[in-house]
């Protein structure tokens, strides 16, 4: 790839360093062959110029997509564009037809979503950036137009992501070809759900690779000639064996290992597994788990993937039985036995295990044990047992657990071939090939050579249809070219499988004798291959071979290439295998036929997969084939690393390295005639003036600078290898010349300014010496004028002095005479004003009288005036009232009367207790006395004379005591019924009657006088205590006569308004009941949709029907239940409720009929809606139980909206069912049981809270707030719905026709080569009648329009625009991100003008009607803002992020500063320093998969609710609107105009 270049000093060159590959720099110095250079790393060296490449200076940031595209095609400017590229996660790049998939190492899940696939469906390759989905489209495309099947070749090292482009290429052809089967499962789906069962059996975990395919997989999809998948099969090459039983430190074995280990708890049970480190299988290893992976999901995972292919629950149980049995296969361990040269299990351990596999494999556990420690040799004449030793026992067991394994892998690609199944019919296939790349370890063994036998052949391929294709563009240009010479393997796979001296021969050879080493196989190579120039012997390795391929030199070590060549199964393992009780496992060994058992034919590994991959070659020969190399980056497996040398390694062994040799042995240089006249126009400035074609123009340019071999194609100029170099050293000279010129005339310009700058210095000095000598001659003028005014005020001054004398002098003497005058005129005013005053007073006391008395006549007729006028309104009142007020005033009369009884009672109370307390007193005074009484007695009775008159008196005296002490307690008695007289009257005739008696009592005192003089003081205490008492009874007595008076009076007021309290409280008992009969209905639609939910799901709609039919016959559309109480409806005829309903029957249909037609609009309100409305509240068919005209309601509003194509109809259908939603929103209520009241007043509460909430009506006269039932709320709730569609069906149809002009929004026409300027600020460049951004604004004015003139509610058409304007925001927004062609400034300016327009669009409709549309376009503008930016080198991630763009998340940011190109200016984008701060926020938040998503999605939901519609039109207002005429022509709507 090296060219003979002409370099000079100044020449941008690159040279190989050994740290990073290469390294671009300048050239200071060329000394003949040796060229000096100054590298951008700082240091200077010296190499020669045949080792040195030039480098593009006009290279762009972000590279190409294309290498074709290139201006210099070799190793260092492939590598630089690669890097440009991984850094802007750019990880795809064509070179030709060719795919370069570099490994970014963290998801990136917006490259492979459902719209990407949608974007490059139908698109060319290089229409759009590269992708996989490019390549698979493409294939598809030309197997449909062409008819040729075709290919997709996969290949790349492990790691390098091979698997994950499988998948992805798969998926593309699954959307593009898909198609359900007959089974429920599609045939895509299967091939797809086949990766993960092959991923946990054939993937294993490699220095290289986490997730490393350890086979190779070719999957063909056959297509009918619909293009549509009807069958698919999937080949496998040679699995990794070997792995099963020997694992390197830090891989890992089988992924379906580590996934059963990590099985839920019964799994792993029923398999008696455990922990993968008591495994010897799975413990070689230190590495058991990886990074991001939990093997227990992956389990459930691949069971589902396995139910999926159609692997039943049994088959999957078997396979894990399979997979455990191996595990416990590898813990047996072997010791020698009790015979010579015997073994048997170690211990008890060992044992265990040997019969858990037996167990999970179903077969005898001695057999098992046999034969894996003996062989049974069979002669002619007997069968000989020959024991075996430990170490051979182990050989045995390895040698099964390989076998079994492998065998259950061929299983599963055959079921999964046989599930998925293929189309016999099926002419056309695509074919995706899953290879393992070049392998070269420390240690190479059988395996690797195989791998690399496969590259070498897929190389020759791979060379062969570069040179075809390199062939055919020639070709298709038209230009004369000649055979071009590539390096051809084909020696190399000679040296391979060439029969009968090739390797692969030689090794078969030494198979099929028992006592061949791998020394004696060694030793066979180096005799047959000594002097064959690819094959060598290494010096310290007497049994290795090296051969040189393509991709380098490789040493293979030859210990067991003998062992694992062979493919056959020892005999006593076939036999017991073949004998197990379970089906699976006797169905992987099936019993071999008796002629193949006797034959002796031997197969090896390595004669298969050559078969195997001729076979392969061939299928791809008879096909078209397409390209996909895939890279790693780095071996650290992390993101944002590029290792120029493992890529460059990597390159060379994909063959893309050899792709561009013969790419540069041709003419790799390829420019269109646009970009050779643009850049090399200055080198003939003469053509370009003039009106010549591009193709003239190029030929000139080429003739001028005498340039030879050259060709001229159709669309491009093909330059031989050095060419381009010798046209940009030319190029740079032409621009030398000009940088002198322009030098001398910046010299010129310097010069000249220092000279202006002297001239105009000598000016200033000269001015300031003139200007001194004026400015002397000014002080001497200034001094003279000074004197002259000094004498002037001198003067004046005197002059002053002597008249202000004078004048002061006449001042005073006028002053005299003035004041004389002025007092005479005093006196006289005075004596005017006090006489005006008295004449005032006296006027005023005259006037006040007379006002008074009229003001006191006024004010007695206005009194008797509104007196009549109040007794008037009061009377109203009363009757308005209802009894309302009466009962609340009898109420609280009521409770003031108690509260007055209540406190005269307490009073009682306390005058009774004071009484009380009082007649205590006396009775303990008495009590004393008749102490002292006896007492007396007691000593008189000493006498003998006074002894009878002594006892007479004594029992006077006890007589007299008893009875007052009896008339004092019948008092107390009297005192106690005072506290029960308010209570009931009973107890007055007991009050007189006990008063009585203690006044006859009393008269019979004075007949105690006759007692002897010793009870006199006694007696006479006792009748003035008497005397006292009767006082206080008859003061008491007319007291409770005053009392009763009052509780008479009171009584009676209070059963009078008792009276009318119980007819009210019956009156609102009646309504309560009533209520609560109404609410028990309506108990269960406490949630309104739980109850319509129920209600939907009870009734099928046989039983609707019936329902509707019977609520038809029964009563007329919903509002004859109420009339079913009346008594005209109780006692009325047959015939007459026939008459009525077949009356309502009429009006319902005159109602349906005349909605059906365009009824228009009445004060900007929708006629239809309201006169629906008004008819329905009149009818109460929204209290109805059962109705059918909301049923046909619902059929009219659905047949209505058919014309979805319609605008005008359906924003007329819109207009008037939003208005009708937002009614029945403010009509229909549900109410809750409140508890009843338990006291009487709390029921008349609560009867006055009910009456006064009846009372409220709503905002208006039409609104009216009514109890809804079950078919008003299903009603509202379908009409709810048809709002949401009509809308959403709007909302597309804009939707739609601005989709029509948005693709052309982006990018802004071209112009004329030659006038490709910068646009101005203030230009405009939508002033073109076919500008895109027009025919949006017209459409949007037509839109407005229409919705305007249907008297739309403002808020739905803020909504629809709204989510319009988001509509556009995510399609420019993701266009411009999309391809690099539209992130420049040119189309910035396109899509900023186009904007300005949208903006005086919004401004023009007024916030009312465009809302917050502008601000749903905030992505947008702010993108066009960064692309329109000048001098963005400047500007700090700070500024960027919180400034410029603060709504752009980072990967926005980084996709638009990665993408943006000047093709104005040629200005360059942000520093380096801004994107690798943006690639480092990147790299930390790549586990999140929504943060790698720099493309905005478009939402189809409904942005608002009824209640948002409810409050955003609560201020609506409903006039008098005037019913349509042909309804009011009826009887029947009469109520229309009321």
């Amino acid at each position: 790839m090296a060219a003979n270049v002409n370099l000079a000093v100044g020449s941008f060159v690159w040279v190989e360093d050994p740290e990073v590959a290469w390294i671009d720099g300048e050239v200071v110095g060329v000394n003949g062959e040796e060229v000096e250079i100054n590298c951008t790393s700082g240091k200077t060296v010296v190499a020669k110029a045949s080792k040195v490449y030039p480098k593009d200076p006009e290279f762009p940031e972000g590279g190409v997509d294309d290498m074709t595209k290139l201006a210099y095609l070799h190793e260092p400017g492939v590598l630089q564009n690669l890097s440009c590229r991984y850094t802007m996660n750019e990880i795809y790049t064509y070179t030709g037809s060719i795919l370069i998939a570099v490994n970014p190492f963290q998801k990136l899940p917006h490259l492979y979503d459902t719209v990407m696939m949608k974007k490059y469906k139908g698109m060319a390759i290089g229409e759009l950036n590269p992708h996989p989905f490019a390549i698979a489209d493409a294939a598809y495309r030309q197997m449909i137009n062409e008819g040729i099947s075709q290919a997709i070749l996969v290949s790349g090292e492990s790691g390098a992501g091979k698997t994950e482009s499988t998948k992805m290429l798969m998926h593309y052809l699954a959307y593009m070809g898909g198609r359900a089967a007959s089974e429920g499962r599609s045939v895509e789906q299967q091939v797809l759900e086949s990766n993960p069962v092959l991923e946990a059996f054939g993937n294993a975990k490699t220095v290289r690779n986490n997730n490393s395919s350890r086979f190779g997989k070719f999957v063909e999809l056959q297509f009918d000639k619909r293009g549509r998948i009807s069958g698919a099969a999937i080949r496998t090459y040679l699995l990794e064996r070997s792995r099963v039983c020997q694992v390197s430190d830090p891989e890992r074995n089988y992924h379906c290992f580590y996934m059963l280990c990590a099985a839920p708890p019964e799994d792993v049970e029923r398999y008696k597994l455990g922990n993968p480190k008591t495994f010897r299988y799975l413990n070689q290893s230190n590495c058991y788990k990886l990074d991001g992976v939990d093997d227990s999901k992956e389990y459930l995972t691949t069971r589902k993937a396995m139910d999926v292919v159609g692997i039943s629950p049994d088959e999957q149980d078997a396979i894990f039985r399979v997979v455990a049995a191996v595990l416990h296969l590898g813990n047996i361990d072997f010791a020698k036995g009790t015979e010579a040269d015997s073994s048997e299990p170690k211990d008890d351990r060992s044992r265990s295990h040997l019969k858990t596999a037996a167990e999970l494999l179903k077969c005898n556990e001695k057999s098992l044990e046999d034969s894996l420690c003996k062989r049974v040799m069979a002669t002619r004449d007997e069968t000989i047992t020959k024991c075996l030793d430990p170490d051979t026992a182990a050989t045995s067991r390895d040698a099964l657990a390989k076998i079994v394994y492998s065998r259950l892998f061929d299983w599963l690609v055959n079921k999964i071939n046989n599930s998925i199944g293929q189309d016999p019919d099926s002419k056309y296939l695509i074919g995706v090939l899953d290879i393992y790349g070049f392998e070269s370890f420390k240690t190479n063994s059988f395996e690797q050579f195989c791998i690399n036998l496969t590259n070498e052949k897929l190389q020759q391929h791979f060379n062969q249809h570069v040179f075809k294709m390199e062939q055919e563009e020639y070709t298709k240009e038209e230009i004369d070219w000649s055979y071009i010479e590539f390096v051809d393997n084909q020696d190399i796979l000679d040296l391979i499988e060439k029969k009968p001296g090739g390797i692969i021969a030689l090794l078969d050879e030494a198979c099929m004798f028992p006592r061949s080493t791998h020394e004696t196989f060694s030793q066979k190579l180096y005799q047959t291959f000594k002097d064959h120039k690819r094959f060598s012997k290494p010096k310290l390795s007497p049994t290795d071979f090296t051969i040189c391929h393509y991709a380098g030199d490789v040493t293979y070590q030859t210990e067991f290439f003998i062992d694992k060549n062979k493919d056959y199964v020892v005999a006593e393992h076939q036999a017991l295998l073949s004998a197990s009780e379970c089906s699976f496992v006797s169905g992987l060994f099936p019993p071999l036929p008796e002629e193949s058992a006797k034959s002796s034919k031997f197969s090896s590994i390595g004669s298969q997969f050559k078969q195997q991959l001729q076979s392969l070659l061939e299928t791809l020969s008879s096909i078209e084939p397409h390209y996909i190399r895939c890279v790693k980056p780095n071996n650290q497996l992390k993101p944002a690393i590029f290792e120029n040398n493992n890529v460059l390694q990597q390159l060379s062994c994909g063959g893309v390295m050899e792709a561009i040799r013969i790419s540069c042995a041709g003419f790799p240089s390829r420019k269109t005639f646009d970009e050779f006249a643009t850049r090399f126009g200055i080198l003939a400035p003469d053509v370009l003036k003039g009106s010549l074609d591009e193709v003239t123009a190029c030929k000139k340019i080429l003739q001028k600078v005498n340039l030879q071999g050259y060709q001229i194609g159709k669309t491009k100029v093909f330059l031989r290898a050095g060419q381009m170099a010798e046209l940009d050293a030319y190029r740079a000279e032409v621009l030398g010349r000009s940088a002198r010129v322009i030098q001398n005339k910046i010299r010129s310009y310097v010069c000249r300014k220092i000279y202006i700058r002297l001239q105009s210095s000598a000016i200033d000095i000269q001015a300031a010496c003139r200007g001194q000598i004026e400015l002397h001659r000014y002080e001497n003028l200034r001094r003279e004028v000074a004197s002259v005014k000094i004498q002037k005020y001198s003067r004046r001054y005197i002059s002053k002095n002597a008249y202000k004398i004078a004048w002061c002098s006449a001042v005073s003497i006028q002053t005299a005479m003035r004041g004389m005058a002025a007092r005479s005129e005093l006196k006289f005013r005075r004596r005017t004003t006090a006489a005006i005053v008295i004449q005032s007073q006296g006027r005023q006391y005259l006037g006040r009288v007379r006002y008074l008395r009229m003001k006191k006549v006024a004010i007695a007729t206005q009194c008797a005036i509104r007196q009549e006028a109040a007794r008037k309104k009061l009377l109203k009142l009363r009757m308005d009232a209802k009894e309302t007020g009466a009962l609340q005033e009898a109420k609280n009369k009521l409770e003031k009367e108690v509260e007055e009884l209540t406190s005269l009672l307490q009073k009682e109370k306390q005058m009774r207790a004071d009484m009380e307390e009082a007649k205590t007193k006396e009775n303990a005074k008495l009590q004393s006395a008749l102490e002292e009484m006896k007492l007396q007695l007691q000593g008189a009775s000493k006498g003998g004379e006074q002894v009878p008159v002594v006892q007479e008196v004594s029992v006077v005296d006890h007589e007299m005591i008893n009875k007052l002490t009896a008339e004092n307690e019948q008092l107390k008695a009297l005192l106690n019924s005072k506290e029960v007289q308010h209570q009931s009257q009973e107890t007055k005739p007991l009050v007189i009657k006990k008063g009585e008696a203690a006044t006859t009592r009393a008269e019979q005192a004075p007949v105690r006088q006759e007692v002897p003089v010793v009870g006199d003081e006694m007696v006479n205490k006792l009748t003035s205590e008497n005397e006292k008492l009767k006082a206080l009874v008859n003061s008491l007595e007319k007291k409770i006569d005053e009392t009763e008076k009052k509780f008479e009076e009171t009584s009676r007021l209070s059963e009078e308004r008792l009276k009318q309290a119980v007819v009210a409280e019956s009156k609102i008992v009646e309504l309560k009941t009533t209520m609560q009969r109404l609410q028990e209905k309506l108990s269960d639609i406490e949630t309104e949709g739980q109850v319509l939910r129920q209600h939907s799901l009870r009734m099928s709609p046989s039983q609707k029907m019936s329902e509707h039919l019977a609520a038809a016959t029964a009563q007329a559309d919903g509002h004859h239940e109420p009339l079913r109480a009346t008594p005209s409806k109780k006692f009325g005829s047959e015939s007459f409720r026939r008459s009525e309903i077949e009356r309502q029957h009429e009006s319902v249909d005159a109602l349906m009929k005349c909605v059906t037609s365009d009824l228009g609009f009445s004060e900007g309100k929708p006629v239809a809606a309201i006169t629906i409305y008004r008819c329905l509240l009149h009818w109460k068919s929204f209290e109805a139980e059962k109705t059918s005209v909301f049923d046909r309601l619902i059929q009219i509003i659905g047949s209505a909206i058919e014309d979805q194509d319609n605008r005008n109809h359906m924003a007329y259908w819109l207009s008037n069912t939003s208005i009708l939603l937002f009614l029945l929103q403010r009509s229909l209520r549900t109410t809750r049981k409140p508890p009843t009241p338990t006291t009487f007043f709390g029921r008349m509460a609560s009867g006055f809270r009910s009456s006064s909430a009846n009372l409220s009506v709503g905002d208006s006269d039409l609104v009216r707030l009514v109890e809804a039932k079950y078919p008003a709320l299903l009603f509202k709730q379908q009409l709810t719905a048809y709002v949401e569609k009509i809308y959403g069906i709007i909302r597309d149809n804009l939707k739609k026709e601005l989709s029509l002009q948005l693709s052309s929004c982006v990018k802004a026409p071209k112009t004329s080569k030659d006038s490709v300027v910068k646009p101005p600020e203030g230009s405009d460049n939508s002033s073109s009648p076919a500008n895109p951004w027009n025919a949006i604004v017209a459409c949007l004015d037509g839109f407005l329009s229409t919705m305007k003139e249907n008297c739309v509610p403002q808020i739905l058409v803020q909504k629809i625009l709204a989510q319009n304007f988001a509509y556009i925001n995510v399609q420019i927004f993701n266009s411009l991100l999309l391809q690099r062609e539209f992130c420049t400034f040119s189309n910035g300016h396109y899509v900023k003008n186009g904007l300005a327009e949208l903006e005086l669009w919004c401004n023009l409709a007024k916030e009312e009607y465009a809302g917050s549309s502008w601000d749903e376009l905030k992505y947008v503008r702010q993108a066009v803002g960064f692309l329109v930016l000048h001098e963005k080198s400047r500007i700090s991630y700070d500024e960027l992020t919180n400034d410029l763009c603060p709504v752009l998340n980072v990967q926005q940011l980084h996709r638009i500063c990665t993408l943006f190109w000047d093709d104005v200016d040629n200005e360059p984008s942000v520093s380096p320093d801004v994107i690798s701060s943006m690639s480092f926020l990147m790299t930390d938040d790549s586990s999140n998969d929504d943060s790698n998503n720099y493309s905005l999605d478009d939402t189809s939901s409904i942005p608002y609710s009824a209640d948002d519609l409810s409050s955003a039109m609560q201020d609506q207002t409903f006039p008098d609107i005037k019913p349509p005429a042909e309804l009011l022509a009826k009887p029947a709507f009469q109520f229309l105009q009321e």
